[in-house]
């Protein structure tokens, strides 16, 4: 089966591949409007020139449209052209387009820097029901900090994993599904390349998105985590080869009107610092508290340029913004204060974390040796040598914003894929009938 980009559980979860997974969980819209719903987690031919060795500069921020180190100058110049330019013609309304009949079952793949992740999931009333899902952690992006390129074995890995996905994909009969790519390729020299090898191995046609995009999906993924009396949130979202940070702006506008989720964004920056490249430059395995400040500084002179970041900081200090936290680091920090024998979302999504319960987490796992952290059930060998460089991310989070709370969220991407899909369907019109399951709570 190909499935286009245009149509189209962490791995603690041990969701089992192949298809007829696990599934079953329904996701509430949680009183947003529908497009807020959110939920669960060569060789080269004969002939072929070998590409030139590139120098790897290190990635530097990205910034929200209008926002960032140039926006001033930029902003001065179109208003001067604005103030020249004749109106353009007014054209007619556009052509009604036909409404969608509502598929069956929605795809939503997310191919990361770390994780290889799917979705399946069925349109309910007021959300989905997920019926499949697959999680396995790939590394695609190990050692593209050294070589600039997707390795190998990175990309075996990676295509392997596809395959499952293609396989449940088709067993479920999907014929709505989005699946993108992240960070490593939007950065490696062969990115374009390894999504044709996807295609040509797989059937499956994988899209590269934007730094933007990545961060309007995880909003759209986590809105219904949002405390709607809080006044903002900072919410962000830890990644392999980098890491998205958003301010939703949650005060009252003026007309008094209640605005959509995307609307309330205000500001948001991609920061090129994530779990993979961040270890490979300090440390994973044997962290010293050395190396670890050393993450945490480097992260900490990042968001100096955050856009807003001094009215960010006074709303803040005012004390009603919370963090909300979508990531690996942040559901095996979750897990491990839950106390749990083995890693259950259930449990997980949705719990709030005291400022001061996060210090100590963050503390206890800077303390453990690597044995220990493979021995945890809520960490493991999968996310042992990874682990502390999430923890040094969200501490210099904490550090520049110290919010009195924070909640977790196993769910991201691909819930915010779901729901744009389904958005677009109009499957949350009235006369939708929708179905029964097992209720997950925001």
């Amino acid at each position: 089966m190909k499935t286009t980009g245009s149509e189209t559980l962490d791995a603690a979860s041990r969701v089992a591949a192949g298809p007829g997974g696990t599934g079953g969980e329904t996701v509430p819209a949680a009183g947003e409007p529908p497009q807020a719903v959110a939920s669960l987690d060569e060789k080269s031919a004969p002939g072929h020139r070998k590409p030139r060795k590139r120098r790897r500069k290190r990635g530097r921020p990205v910034y929200a449209p209008g926002t960032g180190p140039k926006a001033a100058a930029e902003r001065n110049g179109a208003v001067a052209a604005a103030e020249t330019a004749d109106a353009a013609p007014a054209s007619g309304p556009a052509p009604a387009q036909p409404r969608r009949d509502p598929a069956q079952f929605y795809g939503a793949l997310d191919l990361g820097t770390n994780n290889c992740r799917l979705l399946v999931a069925a349109p309910r009333e007021r959300g989905f029901r997920v019926v499949d899902a697959f999680s396995r952690i790939v590394r695609l992006g190990e050692g593209i900090g050294q070589t600039g390129r997707l390795g190998d074995a990175a990309m075996d890995r990676a295509v392997e994993a596809l395959k499952v996905c293609s396989s449940k994909l088709a067993y479920r009969g999907v014929t709505r599904a989005r699946l993108i790519a992240t960070e490593a390729c939007r950065v490696a020299a062969n990115g374009t390349e390894f999504i044709d090898r996807v295609t040509r191995e797989t059937g499956l046609v994988l899209e590269i998105v934007s730094q933007e995009t990545e961060a309007k999906l995880a909003v759209a993924g986590c809105a219904s985590l949002v405390d709607p009396n809080a006044s903002g949130v900072v919410l962000f979202d830890i990644g392999g080869g980098s890491s998205e940070l958003v301010w939703i702006d949650l005060s009252t506008p003026r007309e008094g009107k209640r605005r959509p989720m995307p609307e309330r964004v205000r500001s948001w920056m991609s920061l090129p610092v994530g779990v993979v490249n961040l270890s490979e430059r300090h440390g994973g395995r044997d962290v010293s508290a050395e190396q670890f400040e050393a993450m945490v500084d480097e992260v900490a002179n990042l968001l100096h340029d955050f856009p807003e970041v001094e009215n960010l900081d006074r709303a803040v200090a005012d004390g009603a913004v919370h963090m909300l936290g979508t990531s690996g680091t942040v559901t095996t920090l979750a897990g491990v204060h839950l106390r749990l024998p083995r890693y259950d979302r259930r449990r997980v999504d949705g719990t709030w974390l005291s400022g001061r319960r996060v210090a100590e987490l963050v503390a206890e796992f800077a303390a453990m040796d690597y044995d220990t952290r493979v021995a945890n059930p809520c960490i493991g060998r999968e996310r042992a040598d990874l682990v502390l460089a999430g923890c040094a991310i969200l501490e210099a989070f904490r550090r520049r914003w110290p919010v009195e709370r924070l909640r977790v969220a196993d769910r991201g991407l691909r819930e915010g894929l779901l729901v744009e899909l389904m958005a677009e369907d109009d499957v949350w019109r009235p006369r939708y009938q929708g179905g029964s399951g097992d209720t997950v709570h925001g």
